[in-house]
């Protein structure tokens, strides 16, 4: 299935979302987001909750270098300051976001995969 703005706005929308994979320059850390339940709701804000706790964020797609990404953007706490980002979505399912991240910087190369619960 094609990967646009649309297509990948609709399926994060649909349901929610877990963690299983998240890989930061040179290292795992997918244990960091463990319990989390996404759920990338209206109005761009994205809601993480974990045993009652709920972390937020906003959330949006865009076109950008002819490249389909998903922005994410937490204020807080660290780990989700280290996720927000311009995405490049890389896979696209019904039930999986594979997302990628180029830094500019230092050159490393971030993954996040996000699954439906």
């Amino acid at each position: 299935t094609a990967i646009n703005t649309t297509t990948v706005s609709n399926t994060v929308s649909t349901g929610s979302w877990r963690v299983t994979y998240y890989w930061d320059t040179d290292h795992e850390e997918t244990s960091s987001f463990s319990g989390y339940s996404f759920v990338f709701g209206a109005g761009n804000v994205v809601t993480a909750t974990k045993n009652g706790t709920a972390v937020t964020g906003t959330w949006s797609t865009t076109l950008d270098d002819s490249l389909t990404k998903l922005v994410l953007n937490f204020a807080d706490p660290a780990d989700f300051v280290e996720i927000s980002d311009d995405w490049h979505v890389v896979e696209r399912t019904a039930t999986k976001i594979r997302l990628q991240d180029v830094s500019g910087g230092n050159g490393g190369t971030d993954y996040l995969t996000f699954e439906r619960n």
